[in-house]
């Protein structure tokens, strides 16, 4: 039997049980603000959490498949080279990331509109697979939700008729842009309303992801909008999609929500901890940086590999704005023979020379792939 194209509910909703919402409002709102406060404490956040965004465009593409991690895309950024379908994979991660810093620049003067949902998924579906699918502009044909290769017939859910989901579409639009009890709860509620409607050809499961910072930075829950939830969410993928379908098959909102603050309570503890580990990373190899090169540029050269963890020394010259190529040579051997950098790939002809800071990008990735 068919299913029936869904028919998402209005918004804002009715008959939620706050009294129980309450019980996990209170350790979620409580674990954001200690985020924010890291964040605030942290002077040059945009620089030091730099590679924390990389991790969430790689993990939020990795749900959808992707395989790519996060050495190979700073890799690749690097200059080093990799088979036709790894370099795909890789290019998925790289637009994400570039969307989502784009969103960040826009929010410092327009709200998140449909407008800038189409421009987002735009830059996130150039030059990669389904990027053929009309990037940018709103689905006109009925899709569904499936195993790959699963016939209409088959398919575990069925979003709503493009005419049904363009009402849907301009209800969630005023949703957002107004107020809810909590904003929290209306996160939760937007984000699984906006995977209901799905309502690109391609890309709605990153793009859905990508507007978590985004409102919560919009409803003034956090100062940046770097808060990300991918690293929680593909550890209980299974969860995460049986939340979403109980939604429309059971009208259970209440357990998505409850799920979801659950996510953000776990993920900004984690997101706490590695921010603050990532600091006093920096704070300590300050004066490091400074006693190994003897250099004025110490902090520039710093800087530029918080930036880039991953990085070779035609892109370091110009990060850490220093202007004598012989000059950022000796900063970086120096740096290599301190045990700060290792060299991953030595100078070829043309090619530079590749090196990685192992410490920032063993704190990233969470797991330790390049020994201490």
């Amino acid at each position: 039997m068919t299913r029936a194209p869904c028919i998402p509910d209005r918004l804002p909703l009715d008959g939620l049980d706050w009294k129980r919402l309450a019980r996990c409002l209170s350790p979620a709102m409580l674990a954001l603000a200690r985020y924010d406060g890291t964040l605030d404490g942290i002077v040059n956040a945009a620089v030091l959490l730099s590679p924390i965004t990389s991790q969430e465009a790689v993990l939020s593409s990795r749900i959808e498949g992707t395989q790519a991690s996060l050495t190979e895309v700073l890799q690749h950024e690097a200059g080093e080279a990799y088979s036709a379908a790894k370099e795909r994979d890789i290019q998925e991660v790289m637009n994400y990331r570039r969307a989502l810093l784009m969103a960040e620049e826009a929010l410092r003067e327009r709200p998140v509109t449909l407008q800038l949902i189409r421009e987002l998924h735009a830059l996130l579906m150039q030059n990669v697979r389904g990027g053929d699918q009309t990037p940018g502009a709103f689905r006109t044909m009925q899709n569904w939700i499936g195993k790959k290769g699963t016939p209409l017939e088959q398919a575990r859910f069925v979003p709503p008729s493009p005419i049904v989901m363009r009402d849907a579409l301009d209800n969630l639009e005023s949703y957002i842009a107004g107020d809810d009890v909590d904003p929290l709860v209306q996160l939760a509620v937007a984000h699984a309303q906006f995977e209901i409607i799905h309502p690109f050809n391609d890309g709605n499961g990153r793009l859905g992801r990508m507007l978590i910072p985004l409102l919560l930075f919009q409803k003034g829950v956090l100062q940046r909008p770097m808060f990300y939830l991918s690293e929680y969410l593909e550890e209980e993928d299974a969860a995460y999609r049986n939340r979403l379908l109980a939604i429309t098959e059971a009208g259970d909102w209440q357990g998505w929500i409850e799920f979801f603050l659950g996510a953000v309570e776990v993920q900004a503890r984690r997101n706490t901890d590695k921010a603050k580990e990532i600091h006093t990373l920096y704070e300590s190899m300050k004066p490091r940086f400074a006693e190994v090169t003897h250099s004025q540029y110490a902090v520039a050269a710093l800087d530029a590999l918080f930036t880039r963890p991953v990085i070779n020394s035609r892109d370091f010259l110009a990060l850490a704005r220093i202007d004598n190529r012989g000059t950022a040579n000796h900063l970086l051997r120096c740096l290599v023979d301190d045990g700060v950098l290792r060299l991953v790939r030595p100078a070829a002809g043309r090619r530079p020379a590749i090196y990685v800071f192992p410490e920032l990008v063993n704190i990233t990735e969470g797991r330790d792939l390049f020994g201490s």
